[in-house]
């Protein structure tokens, strides 16, 4: 029994000692490939510590070029500053052009004249402004103060139109043919404002619409001396290079301009 006993006893240790050894070896397997794998994540870790010092400047380099897809918004600027100002450009020329030819959609005109002369017209851009186109008429004032009287008045004034004359402004030919309601009344000629002229124009300048009789120069000139005049607004319409339309607005007409006048190259 004891012998048994013993047996078993050497058996339990021998195994014991077996199951130690054993778990001794399993820890020193297992330990090893842990060394192993330390190093191997060491080794591995110095790849990739290279590959990224490798990778660096690839992720690196694509930043600088972000900074030229900001610079369309300075150029959209300049493109919108050099637009702003060709506008301004054009629309101080156009200013300057219209100043130049002096007369806009909306002038005011002037008829005047002696009782025994003969008819003035002028055309200011505003009453201060010297005139822009000034002409004058074979027919005279009292003729002319009969016609208003009967009913409308057309007035056509024609001049020929010539190969050399292509750079010459309508307001500026010197010499018309004259009609008055379809009839013939000679000829009117371009005429500049002189001292006189400025005169008459510069006494009138406070009345916008109306007509009357200024008195002459001098006290030996009597009723015969006297100016008579007629003053109101005209609507200006262009039809071509070598049509124009002066229409005198009268509030009182009921829609039909009592005078109007027609300036026509042919």
């Amino acid at each position: 029994m004891k012998t048994i006993m013993a047996r078993s006893n050497s058996q339990d240790f021998s195994s014991k000692r077996h199951f130690h050894w054993t778990r001794k070896v399993s820890n020193e397997d297992d330990e090893t490939p842990t060394f192993k794998s330390s190093s191997n994540t060491s080794e591995d870790d110095k790849k990739e510590n290279e590959k990224g010092v490798v990778q660096e400047p690839s992720v690196a380099a694509p930043a600088p070029a972000q900074a030229p897809a900001q610079t369309p918004t300075p150029k959209k600027k300049l493109q919108a500053v050099a637009v702003s100002r060709l506008r301004s450009v054009l629309t101080i020329f156009g200013r300057n052009r219209s100043q130049l030819h002096g007369l806009g959609p909306r002038v005011v005109g002037t008829l005047f004249g002696n009782r025994r002369g003969h008819v003035h017209f002028a055309f200011q851009k505003d009453p201060t402004s010297q005139p822009a186109f000034l002409i004058e008429l074979a027919t005279p004032i009292s003729g002319l103060v009969r016609e208003m009287a009967s009913g409308l008045v057309r007035i056509a004034l024609e001049c020929d139109k010539e190969e050399e004359k292509k750079s010459v402004r309508l307001l500026e030919e010197p010499l018309w043919r004259t009609y008055c309601n379809g009839k013939k009344c000679g000829f009117a000629t371009k005429r500049e404002c002189g001292p006189k002229e400025w005169n008459v124009l510069k006494a009138v300048e406070p009345i916008s619409m109306g007509a009357g009789v200024l008195p002459g120069e001098g006290p030996e000139t009597g009723s015969d001396g006297e100016l008579m005049y007629m003053r109101a607004k005209f609507e200006r319409v262009i039809g071509s290079r070598d049509s124009e339309a002066f229409y005198m607005m009268n509030p009182d007409s009921n829609g039909a301009p009592e005078l109007s006048i027609y300036l026509l190259r042919v």
